[in-house]
């Protein structure tokens, strides 16, 4: 980690105050004064600040139950956003893993471990996320076949990649669809490719980690150290 993000982190500043720290003389680096804002630290480093040790944040995991109308974001000109719901120190350093769309509700999971955020969010790690989905028509049975197998979404030159298609009612309006993949809109895309609407939509799980049901809608927990190590 670089040491004005180590700063900002474990001393609560922002990066441009832990940046003139650096410069005037204030930050020790295995009792060496450095004047290096952009040195990277090893794990075994001891930084000081006026003398002061400071102490390795340990990374953070929430998740949180979305609710309708939040946009997934640190900051937003027209509506709220998710971070607005959590009473949590440092909440700016965290990060969105796996965005939704403002109309769509469900789990929702932040974290400042950018690493941990790639693992899961990198299309190379083919994460898996369930989505109930609302539709405007029933679903043709031909329909769920060409959902499995992979559609052509506009504006693409791949089908997408295979899924896996459940139909939760009788009426088949509204089915559970889980993806490995996260293209932008992709749900609705979907369906939008088999002339069909979504008119809800709500994200049930995330790899292993499955939205806790015991969440109301705006509420949201630590991920356990199982569920972080598990996704």
């Amino acid at each position: 980690m670089r040491l004005d993000k180590f700063l900002a982190h474990t001393a609560e500043m922002t990066r441009q105050q832990a940046q003139r720290a650096v410069r005037g003389g204030m930050v020790c680096v295995n009792d060496v004064v450095t004047k290096q804002a952009a040195q990277l630290l090893c794990d075994t480093d001891v930084v000081t600040l006026n003398g002061s040790v400071l102490q390795a944040v340990q990374p953070r995991y929430f998740m949180l139950h979305k609710p309708m109308g939040y946009v997934c974001a640190n900051s937003d000109g027209h509506h709220p956003v998710v971070l607005d719901l959590l009473r949590e120190p440092r909440r700016d350093s965290l990060q969105v893993v796996g965005r939704l769309d403002i109309d769509t509700t469900g789990l929702v999971l932040l974290t400042d471990d950018g690493q941990w955020n790639h693992r899961v969010t990198a299309p190379t790690s083919h994460c898996k996320k369930s989505y109930c989905v609302q539709l405007a028509e029933p679903l043709p049975v031909g329909a769920e076949k060409q959902l499995c197998d992979g559609v052509q979404l506009d504006g693409e030159k791949k089908l997408t990649k295979p899924a896996q298609l459940f139909s939760l009612d009788n009426e088949r309006l509204q089915v559970r669809l889980v993806i490995n993949e996260g293209k932008y809109h992709q749900v609705k895309r979907m369906f939008a490719a088999v002339g069909n609407r979504v008119v809800g939509l709500y994200r049930e799980s995330i790899g292993n980690v499955v939205l806790d049901a015991a969440l109301a809608v705006g509420e949201y927990r630590a991920l356990t150290p199982e569920e972080v190590a598990g996704i």
